[in-house]
C-alpha cells in the first residue's frame, strides 16, 4: 500500500471513541510522545506554536476527575444538578488512560482565530496518530473547563479549549 492509500485509510477510520470503550491497557510512553510530537507538526502562522498541552495520568488524572466533579457540583443550580452527569464526569476521566488539556496561547502576532485553527489542526494530528496506533480518543469541550484556569495555570493570554481523552482499544487490527 502506498503512502496516499495508508493516509486515506487512517483518515477514513478516524473517529471519536469514548472512554466506555477503552480497555484497561496502558498506552506506552513512546506512543504518547509520538502523539504529542505529531501535534507539534501542525501548521501555524508565524510559527507561534500556540498549543499548550498538559498530560494527566495516574494520581494527577484522578485529581482532575475529582476537581471536574467538584466544579460541576459547585456551578450547577441545585434544580439542574444531575447525579448521573456528576458520576459520568469522574467515570470518563478515570476510564481514560491519558487525558490531555488543550490550551491555546494567544501570541498577539496573528489573529486569535488563526491560533485556534492551529491548535485544532494539532488535535487533528493527535486524532490521526491515535487512529494509526489503535488508540481510542476524543476531544471534549465542556463549559466547566473554563473553571480549570488555576489548576492548569492558564495565563491571561490563554484559554482552555477542552480535554483530549485517550485509551487503548481491545479490538484493533493493524
Amino acid at each position: 500500500m502506498n503512502k496516499a492509500e495508508v493516509l486515506k485509510q487512517i483518515i477514513e477510520q478516524r473517529r471519536s471513541i469514548f472512554p466506555k470503550d477503552y480497555s484497561e491497557n496502558e498506552i506506552q510512553q513512546e506512543v504518547i510522545d509520538e502523539i504529542l510530537h505529531s501535534a507539534s507538526l501542525a501548521p501555524n502562522h508565524k510559527r507561534t506554536k500556540p498549543w499548550r498541552f498538559k498530560i494527566f495520568k495516574g494520581e494527577e488524572k484522578a485529581a482532575l476527575a475529582s476537581e471536574m466533579q467538584a466544579i460541576y457540583k459547585a456551578t450547577q443550580p441545585e434544580q439542574l444538578f444531575l447525579e448521573k452527569k456528576y458520576q459520568d464526569i469522574g467515570f470518563k476521566i478515570n476510564k481514560a488512560d491519558v487525558v490531555v488539556s488543550i490550551v491555546v496561547n494567544f501570541s498577539g502576532m496573528v489573529p486569535e482565530w488563526e491560533e485556534i485553527a492551529a491548535v485544532s489542526m494539532a488535535v487533528q494530528n493527535m486524532y490521526l496518530t491515535c487512529t494509526a496506533h489503535g488508540i481510542g480518543c476524543y476531544w471534549s469541550s465542556p463549559k466547566i473547563v473554563d473553571h480549570l484556569k488555576d489548576s492548569l495555570q492558564i495565563e491571561e493570554n490563554q484559554k482552555c479549549l477542552g480535554l483530549f481523552y485517550m485509551g487503548k482499544l481491545d479490538d484493533f487490527e493493524v
